[in-house]
Parts: structure tokens; sequence; C-alpha cells
């Protein structure tokens, strides 16, 4: 049974608002679903379902509605939306698109988010401590929450997070509890990584075979912040994964499962070769899914300095406003733009309109495969950033 605090009463109960009131609705129903004895306070929101390509109307009608008297009570930010709020015109987004999609965004804003359009809050100020309680709901960000920080959160839907930011509660179910956390299954990993594709690569492998349930991987001795980031992206793209334990790497703390697989260095190919389609003719290359970090900005900037990207080829490198400002502060937007790439903000080729614009991707992030091919029905390659870059311009 349920169990509301006064003013969690309050809110139900319609005295805070409409909006406020609908949230609540949404909030005790999916905690009586789960089974949720109470509501636990979040610090921080982070809120999937932006871009217009994906909302529609109906999406824009229910946002709309909850922004007449709704206003947010915690730290909230908006996944990628369909393009850069700034620049659209220049990578190829029709105005209808673009006032639809801001139309989007300025509701999120009448309620107080802040329109930080990225899926790695965690690198623009939006990050949690170990153990906090938070809502987010962009899958790969959900699983570096989990996973890396050792915050807690499930995954949220768009309507579900919204409604946490609301109110400032979620139901206590899933990943917010101790029992729910303890890995399932080993993965021994007997490969070599080197880079951000390799990590994605092992996330598509561990992703199909877990489906779900949580890994306890061993075997890898360094990974950086983008390796991980890229990991959690495809872990959460291809299986469904929230949260993981990597030895020596992550905070979390589990009982090693008995149940052991390994990852060899012949499932990464297998799994590369999933990905690489025969006759692929790459036209678009694209960096940045996730969010690329000001780190990984500067070594494309250093790769395409006095370089030029070739006639037939687009080149998107997305990430975050406030990494994309810093960018400019410190030059690297100025030499990537001068090469003839872009540095696009907000947005990523996973949520922008571009079915039919382009025939083949190629970029080191699985997920981003995943999703040009469902969505956009392109042909894709993966493979590292330098490799990635020297197909531009080479």
């Amino acid at each position: 049974m349920l169990e509301l605090k006064p003013e969690e009463r309050a809110m139900l109960d319609g005295k805070r608002g409409k909006a406020t009131r609908k949230a609540m609705e949404i909030i005790t129903s999916l905690g009586e679903i789960y089974g949720a004895k109470r509501l636990i306070p979040v610090s921080s929101v982070q809120i999937a379902g932006v871009s217009y390509d994906n909302l529609g109307e109906p999406g824009l009608e229910f946002l709309s509605d909850m922004a007449v008297d709704g206003q947010v009570r915690v730290l909230t930010t908006l996944n990628p939306a369909g393009m850069d709020l700034e620049d659209w015109e220049r990578h190829g987004i029709s105005p209808d698109f673009a006032k639809n999609q801001e139309r989007v965004v300025d509701a999120f804003a009448k309620m107080g988010v802040m329109t930080t359009c990225t899926c790695t809050p965690y690198l623009v100020g939006n990050l949690p401590h170990y153990g906090e309680h938070i809502a987010w709901a962009e899958s790969s960000a959900v699983c570096f929450a989990n996973s890396v920080i050792g915050a807690r959160t499930n995954r949220e839907g768009g309507p579900s997070a919204l409604a946490a930011a609301l109110t400032g509660v979620t139901a206590e179910y899933g990943f917010h509890l101790d029992e729910n956390r303890v890995a399932e299954v080993k993965y021994e990993v007997r490969a070599i990584l080197r880079g951000t594709d390799d990590f994605g690569l092992l996330g598509q492998v561990i992703g199909e075979r877990t489906n779900k349930a949580i890994p306890f991987i061993t075997g890898i001795s360094k990974a950086t912040t983008e390796d991980l980031k890229s990991l959690c992206a495809s872990a959460a793209t291809y299986g469904g994964i929230a949260m993981f334990h990597m030895e020596g790497i992550t905070p979390s703390r589990t009982a090693i499962p008995e149940k052991t697989e390994v990852v060899s260095q012949e499932d990464l190919e297998k799994a590369r070769g999933k990905l690489d389609d025969k006759g692929a003719e790459i036209d678009f290359i694209s960096i940045g899914c996730p969010h690329a970090s000001i780190g990984e900005i500067a070594q494309i900037a250093t790769m395409l300095d006095g370089k030029t990207v070739k006639n037939g080829k687009t080149v998107w490198i997305t990430t975050a406003r406030p990494t994309k400002d810093l960018a400019v502060k410190m030059g690297y937007y100025d030499k990537i733009e001068r090469s003839g790439a872009f540095l696009v903000s907000d947005a990523c080729c996973a949520v922008a309109p571009l079915k039919g614009r382009f025939k083949g991707l190629m970029t080191d992030s699985a997920k981003a495969c995943f999703y040009a091919r469902g969505k956009n029905k392109f042909k894709t390659e993966i493979r590292p950033v330098e490799q990635c870059i020297r197909e531009a311009v080479s």
C-alpha cells in the first residue's frame, strides 16, 4: 500500500495546481503498479522526448497543458532536440520543423526546465553524487548514473520524468532499492579495447546476451569517461541495461556472480561485422552520440585543423550547448568549422529529422548505428574516431 505524506496528498488532491495533480497521478500509479511503499525525494531530473520528430502534435499538446500552471521543483534538464536551437538553418532543418521544435522547448522553459538539450547532463552541471536518488529518462544517461556515478534512478519515460520534476518525488521501486542493484552475470573481457567504438561494441555484445540483467564486468584495467559513456549507450540500446558493475572502475559494490561468460576479440569483431553494411556509401560522418565531451572536441579539432571536408560529405560533431560555448572560447569551434565540418549543439543524429538526406553513416557509436538503420534507413559503418575523420577529409 502506497503511503503519502501530507504534502504529497495535497499535490494529488489538486491543491498545488492541475499540472502537479496530473504529475502526482502518474507517479502514484507507477508506485502502485510496482508495489512501492512510499515516495522519495529526487535531487534532479532529466527528461527525454524533446525532439518534435518524436513527439509530434500529441506530445506537444500534453506538454502545453502541463505548462499552463506546472513548475519544476528540482534541477531539470532536457534530452537532445531535433536541431541546433540557434544554427538550425545551416544544418538543413526546415522552417516548419524549427517552428514546432521551438514550441516544444518553449513549453519546457515555461515550466522552469533548463533548456540545455543533451544526453550527457552529467558533463554540463546536472551531476548527482553517489547514492543520490534522481529521476532520469535518457537510457544512456540512466546507465551512466547508476553504474559510473553510483546514483539511483529507474529509466523513466518522458511523462514520468516530467512528473518527478513537477513534484520533486518519485516512487521507491526498482533501482532505488539495494536488492535490485545486485550483479546477476559476470562477463570476463578477453579483448583489447582501444577506444569508444570498441567500448560501444562491448556494450552491444553484453546487451544482446544479457537482456536487462545486471552485468559484472572484469578484465578492463582502464576506461575513460568517454569510453564509459559509449559503453552505457550501447548496452542500454541493445539490451535495455540500466546498470552494470565494472571491477576496479565503478564505485558500486556487489557480490560477484557465479555464472561467467567470456567476451573475446572475436566476439567484438563479429559485433562490428553486424554494424558494417556491405556497399555502404558514406556521405554522413557523425561523432557525439552520446554528446561529445570537450576533450573529444579538442581531439577532433586538432585532426581537422588545416584540413578540408571532401565534397559530398557532411560531418556533424554533436554536443551540449555549454560544451559548444566552451569550444568557441578555446578556438576548437573555428578549427572544426573552417574545415567544413559542423559543431552542432542541442541535437544529435539519433533524433534529428534526417531521413532521406543521406545514404550511409560512419560513426564511432554503436547506438548511432542502431538509430541510423532503424529510423533513417541509412547503411552504417562503425570505426574509431580517427578513421571517421580520415574518411571525411582524405
